[in-house]
């Protein structure tokens, strides 16, 4: 039988702050940490209660510096947690000392309910709920325990068909009709938690993206459960529905008539199916389909610390991006620009193979092209917009001054690594913002600038690194005798494929390094990024 929710899952675009607002304010456990099952590359955090009970769970989906949504019908508006009646007060000094604007309390269907915002905006309501309870209270926060948050107590669906929305989840989910207030009928489950369904008619739709929820999970006791469902389902003609093993539950996902997707998920196996009790959400876990190695996901999914430990403190500047650091820094900084179509994270992988020991800051072009990022405007393949080149030149060397003094930077002792069209921004940059670059790494790249200015690149460290059989190889060699001449000191190697990178690039890459920069790492002490202590919102 069909009985309450199992989960909420939401779309966060700063992992730092869901984590600092999630654990930190609400003092709610984080019970496990994953890479997607539908995309490996996107962190998904859930927090609950210490065992991560079904029930308890609300899950995000990190879409890092990711475009932001539009909460509308056809979407879940607003996510309730139970707390204790009498903690209302509590709660609402609490929001305060941590600079929270909040608003109520105000009575909903006969509760006190305090609304918050949390980082993405997505709003949050604490609700007291004297018939809900806990099965396994979290008590390693600093919230006392009688204060804590109990578990989910519901969520508030806008659509634009309220009759046949309520009539689906009450036929499928087995939710019944509680009580109405103006355009909200709310609806409660064996469970005790409730689904507002909302009368949405006039609103605008949803659109999916950071600060929005993408789906509401109820709760199945086992799959012959799921199997039953999924042929009613069918039998109604509902949306197309689809089943998934996700290791933790098994699901079923489909849409409702309002637009809203939901999910039917199995108590079993649990959380606890890879971890034990006392370790919940202390280590990173990767889908079993997942193409991309445990290794390379730890470098390419953002890294975030729990409330109380050091952080990289991340400052506003003109380009998005991202570091990762690894566990024995030895104090080296790579700037690492992608080809077109990719993103502050996809040379990471490559680089700390290269240099394992080093803090990588990987940054997004600001251009785009059919969607996707690059570093400045192309016209065909092999002509660029030349003011759009110095004009992100420009742009990109800004950024570069504000990291320096924002993040202590050595400008120095700094590797740039660029691929194709960030290699060949980096190639224009020598000459449009000279001492910029002293050290850097150019992978298959060409010059696009169509004048070049003087320039003296002496003392300027240079590898160029082509492909055989690449269209754009042929460039190379002009780049480096015009590179050359200039006064660049300039290494040079081909491998045998083509456009693409590879793990042929490694070793020349790691050669590269040991003569120019030697194999004394620098003492930790000049380590050039410096997490920070910091405690979340103490007052």
């Amino acid at each position: 039988m069909v009985s309450g929710i199992h989960h909420v899952t939401a779309i966060t675009r700063k992992v730092q702050a869901n984590v600092d607002f999630y654990a930190g304010f609400l003092g709610m456990r984080l019970v496990k940490q994953t890479a997607g099952y539908e995309d490996a590359t996107q962190l998904h955090l859930f927090y609950g209660d210490s065992a991560g009970t079904p029930g308890s769970l609300v899950s995000f989906l990190v879409w890092e510096d990711g475009a932001p949504g539009r909460a509308g019908y056809g979407q879940i508006s607003e996510i309730s947690l139970a707390i204790d009646p009498a903690s209302i007060g509590y709660w609402l000094t609490r929001a305060m000392s941590f600079g929270l604007r909040s608003e109520g309390p105000a009575d909903e269907f006969g509760e006190p309910v305090l609304r918050l915002k949390d980082p993405d905006n997505i709003i949050l309501k604490l609700a007291g709920a004297k018939d809900l309870t806990s099965q396994a209270v979290w008590d390693g926060a600093s919230i006392p325990v009688e204060h804590a948050v109990k578990r989910v107590r519901g969520a508030t669906m806008l659509t634009e068909k309220p009759a046949e929305s309520r009539s689906f989840l009450e036929r499928h989910f087995g939710y019944r009709f509680q009580a109405n207030r103006g355009t909200i009928d709310r609806l409660v489950s064996q469970s005790g938690d409730v689904i507002d369904v909302r009368d949405a008619r006039g609103f605008w739709s949803g659109a999916p993206g950071t600060g929005t929820v993408d789906h509401v999970a109820f709760r199945a006791p086992d799959e012959d459960t799921l199997r039953s469902v999924s042929k009613a389902l069918e039998a109604s003609d509902a949306s197309p529905t689809n089943m998934h093993d996700r290791k933790y539950f098994h699901s079923l996902y489909a849409r409702e008539p309002g637009g809203t997707l939901v999910e039917l998920a199995t108590d079993k196996p649990g959380m606890i199916v890879d971890e034990e009790h006392a370790a919940l959400g202390t280590k990173l876990f990767a889908p079993p389909e997942a193409i991309t190695n445990l290794k390379d996901l730890k470098v390419v999914l953002p890294q975030f610390s729990m409330p109380g430990e050091p952080r990289i403190n991340y400052r506003e500047l003109p380009f998005v991006h991202r570091f990762y650091t690894p566990p024995n820094p030895d104090g080296s900084v790579f700037v690492l620009l992608h080809g077109s179509g990719g993103n502050e994270t996809t040379l990471m992988p490559l680089l700390n193979k290269a240099a394992p020991r080093a803090t990588l800051m990987g940054v997004r072009g600001r251009a785009t092209e059919e969607g996707f990022p690059r570093w400045y405007k192309r016209i065909t393949p092999f002509s660029f917009d030349q003011d759009d080149i110095k004009t992100e030149a420009e742009a990109f060397a800004a950024f570069i001054e504000g990291a320096v003094k924002s993040y202590g930077l050595d400008p120095k002792k700094v590797v740039y690594v660029g691929y194709s069209n960030g290699a060949n921004l980096l190639n224009s940059l020598l000459y449009l913002h000279p001492n910029l670059v002293h050290k850097a790494v150019l992978l298959r790249s060409m010059p696009v600038l169509s004048d070049y200015p003087h320039a003296d690149l002496k003392g300027t460290d240079l590898l160029v690194i082509s492909g055989k059989t690449d269209a754009y190889g042929k460039y190379a060699s002009e780049l480096e005798e015009r590179l050359k001449s200039s006064g660049a000191t300039v290494d040079s190697d081909v491998i045998p494929g083509g456009h693409d990178l590879g793990d042929a690039d490694v070793p020349i890459i790691q050669k590269w390094l040991l003569q120019n920069m030697g194999d004394d790492p620098p003492p930790l002490e000049q380590q050039a990024v410096k997490p920070t202590s910091e405690t979340f919102g103490q007052p």
